[in-house]
């Protein structure tokens, strides 16, 4: 069955209250479905995959609870199991392999969002229309900044998608400009 973008919004925001986690679901959801444009690919379904895979963090931030928490509420509000798959194979740690182009791009544009998001955050305006490819690509190699997010899974996430990386940020760059008003950025 699936579930309209208003519904997963009202899921989005029944299990996360914090304004940053709602907003880093909304860029990640901006990245994924400008790729699912791309591949010709079901743009509704993909966004709402990308909106709901840190639903569960909030209420349930352990390693051994998210997002196999979020899992459980997804079949349980009657959410197929491609849908569910897809939302568990962004945690490397679950085990599900990314065998499908949306797993790989749900992985990819993951971190690299939050990334962009610290990075338009430095900016005098704090507008991503500032933010260019070789800030980002300069950011990704100081390691004291934004240090929790994983300069790994941005490079694991473009090869997997056999994307160049510098290709790949721009390319989420873009995505994130269209939406820059509901991103806050």
């Amino acid at each position: 069955m699936m579930r309209d973008r208003e519904f997963c919004m009202g899921l989005l925001r029944e299990y996360t209250k914090s304004e940053s986690l709602i907003k880093h679901a909304l860029a990640v959801e901006s990245c994924v479905v400008e790729y699912a444009r791309k591949f010709g690919e079901d743009a509704d379904y993909w966004g709402n995959v990308a909106l709901l895979h840190d639903f569960d963090y909030e209420r349930y931030p352990g390693a051994n609870q998210h997002p196999f928490e979020g899992g459980k509420i997804l079949k349980e509000r009657g959410f197929d199991e491609e849908f569910v798959s897809s939302v568990l194979s962004h945690a490397d740690y679950t085990g599900v392999p990314r065998d499908t182009k949306l797993k790989k791009v749900l992985f990819a544009c993951d971190e690299l969002a939050g990334f962009i998001t610290a990075v338009a955050y430095v900016r005098p305006s704090k507008s991503v229309d500032e933010v260019e490819v070789r800030s980002v690509i300069k950011k990704i190699k100081d390691r004291a900044f934004a240090k929790n997010v994983s300069r790994e899974d941005i490079r694991k996430g473009a090869e997997g998608l056999g994307i160049d990386l510098e290709e790949h940020i721009g390319f989420c760059i873009e995505a994130m400009k269209k939406r820059r008003h509901e991103l806050g950025l």
